[in-house]
């Protein structure tokens, strides 16, 4: 049976020691002087600032400010990954369930560098693929509908390696129903390999 492709980004599922993801998330900041939309299931990385003013009862400089990391393996500050957006704050009842791009926000992130997360492919792997290093690839644009992110873990353009430098580490088939490794698009579990609270990032050599 074919898979489904419905791209979600990253989504959290549970801790490396077993137990499961628990809701815990902290509070980033993305100023209005971001242009680009950021959506729930995008990775961020921190930009080495905080919120300048008061946000929302948040005081000045109790925010980190964070950005959408960039997709890809080139080694660099862009490409890490700070976390996984896993809600936005709402400012009225009516707020949209995405950042949307040049709007001041506080994202709600799971930056825990010990969550596995579930990311679907764009493309095949096999059994061998397991335990490689991959990197995000933007195969669709986040929806503005569900809010959910467009992103998927590359396996066409830039194929899955032994690679360091790459952000994800593939821990396997996520075990799901019919959620098949023979048909393209398999949603994988994996962890943050270019993690910048674990700098230098770890990963297979």
């Amino acid at each position: 049976m074919a898979n489904q492709d419905a791209s979600f980004g990253l989504r959290p599922v549970r801790y490396r020691n077993g137990s499961p993801w628990n809701g815990q998330a902290r509070q980033y900041y993305v100023p209005a002087t971001d242009n680009t939309a950021i959506f729930v299931g995008d990775c961020v990385v921190h930009v080495g600032d905080s919120n300048d003013n008061e946000i929302f009862g948040n005081p000045p400089g109790s925010l980190l400010e964070v950005t959408r990391a960039t997709a890809g393996d080139t080694p660099g500050t862009g490409t890490f990954i700070t976390g996984v957006v896993v809600g936005v704050v709402p400012v009225t009842g009516d707020s949209l369930v995405y950042r949307a791009a040049s709007t001041e926000r506080i994202l709600l992130v799971c930056d825990d560098p010990d969550v596995i997360f579930e990311i679907q492919a764009d493309g095949t792997v096999t059994a061998d693929t397991m335990g490689l290093n991959a990197v995000l690839i933007d195969t669709n644009s986040g929806s503005t509908v569900t809010g959910r992110s467009g992103t998927e873990l590359d396996t066409t353009s830039d194929v899955p390696a032994a690679d360091a430098s790459n952000q994800l580490l593939i821990l396997g088939l996520a075990k799901k129903p019919n959620n098949d490794l023979a048909s393209a698009n398999p949603i994988l579990e994996v962890m943050i390999n270019a993690h910048t609270h674990l700098q230098p990032a770890l990963g297979i050599a």
